[in-house]
């Protein structure tokens, strides 16, 4: 079973919080329709797993590469105008599972966050792009976050000791999947590419070795687009209420 058809975006989103994975989940899917929600007006916050300790091409010391990942992402958020990026403590690259752990930790965020719409990875694997999208940590971080949104981030008898340090329940009216099967709701962010671009190319351990990364860029948001000469990134909405 796939996604239902996509509802319109919410009107009237103030606050948006992106649960990902690893840095750079989200500049390769989803960083122009970041920076256009920067623009117009909507605060962004990043949530991540991880801090991708299983990344990188070269000889790296592994014990470096989650600082070195960690300060890229910041360095990519800020290219996008993103000014608040948190990471989760006690994960690893490579082997995230939904637990009831994780969705506590993500429930938790929401409620500090307390975003309208919520972007992440999709929970359901695309048969047709096995790499990337599929990863299993993708898939992992969609489905504990889509359970930190119902039921457990506006259940207050969910996580009691969240409530007892103050986290009051609540609702997020709506979720963006990215990297799901047969996306349908395109984002032209044609106009912003040049930041989705930056943002990447400061994932240096990431990217550094893709001699062709923006050409690989347009060719695939080319591809997403339904207008001649445009670029899209594409998603599936839902409502939650």
């Amino acid at each position: 079973m796939g996604f239902p058809r996509s509802v319109d975006p919410l009107p009237d989103v103030q606050r948006v919080l992106c649960v990902f994975a690893h840095p750079d989940d989200v500049d390769f899917g989803s960083g122009g329709t970041v920076a256009a929600w920067v623009d117009a007006g909507i605060e962004v916050s990043y949530l991540l797993v991880t801090r991708g300790d299983s990344g990188g091409f070269d000889a790296t010391p592994r014990d470096q590469m989650p600082l070195i990942r960690e300060s890229e992402q910041r360095a990519a958020a800020a290219a996008l105008g993103v000014k608040q990026v948190e990471f989760l403590e006690g994960y690893s690259d490579g082997s995230i599972t939904p637990s009831l752990e994780l969705r506590k930790d993500i429930t938790a965020g929401i409620r500090r966050f307390r975003p309208d719409r919520i972007l992440t990875s999709s929970p359901l694997r695309r048969w047709d792009r096995l790499a990337g999208p599929s990863h299993p940590d993708h898939l992992a971080v969609g489905e504990a976050t889509t359970s930190a949104v119902y039921p457990d981030a506006r259940n207050e008898f969910a996580h009691p000791d969240l409530l007892e340090a103050g986290l009051e329940p609540w609702v997020v009216r709506e979720m963006w999947f990215s990297g799901g099967p047969d996306p349908d709701h395109r984002v032209d962010v044609t106009d912003v590419f040049d930041r989705k671009l930056t943002a990447l190319r400061a994932h240096v351990t990431q990217t550094s070795h893709m001699s062709n990364l923006e050409e690989m860029l347009r060719e695939r948001l080319s591809a997403l687009s339904e207008q001649p000469g445009r670029l899209a990134e594409a998603f599936t909405i839902i409502r939650t209420e």
